[in-house]
């Protein structure tokens, strides 16, 4: 039960990352056509889409890390030491969780520190870049500390994701 639960989830950001993109697409295609067409411009269009294209690059960097998609580099170690892999597993997340913490921790201090600052074009503050950055570091952290509870991969090829 508690895994269609996170499976719902998962799937709600993914669909809210597919929202941003189609959003983002709309929003640079109507300013181009404005500009170039009628020498005009959807102000905020820039302003809105490096906010979207953000929020997409941290949301999809926790669901690539639920998926085990990220870049490694893992055949040295699963050829010459098959049963140091499970080991491995566990420290890579740990470290991963580690420098994950320093993340959030340095966009939750930005964030405070830029509610106030709002954006002339756009009227929304500028701490919400920040907002995107903590919310996918602790859905990565969560992802982590799940993988390290969850049976570490034992051979080659991809692993399932955690649910």
């Amino acid at each position: 039960m508690q895994a269609d639960g996170r499976a719902v989830v998962w799937k709600a950001i993914a669909a809210l990352m597919a929202v941003l993109m189609a959003a983002m697409i709309g929003l640079v295609f109507a300013n181009v056509v404005m500009r170039y067409g009628f020498a005009s411009g959807v102000r905020p269009a820039i302003e809105l889409s490096r906010l979207g294209f953000v929020w997409i690059v941290m949301l999809g960097a926790a669901l690539a890390l639920r998926a085990n998609e990220h870049l490694a580099i893992t055949e040295v170690v699963e050829t010459l030491l098959p049963r140091a892999v499970p080991v491995l597993w566990v420290v890579t997340r740990a470290i991963i969780i580690g420098l994950l913490v320093m993340f959030v921790i340095g966009c939750w201090r930005q964030m405070m520190l830029n509610w106030a600052d709002i954006s002339q074009v756009t009227g929304l503050p500028r701490a919400l870049f920040y907002v995107a950055g903590v919310t996918g570091g602790v859905l990565m952290i969560l992802v982590a500390v799940l993988q390290i509870m969850s049976p570490a991969p034992r051979g080659h090829g991809p692993e399932r994701p955690v649910e």
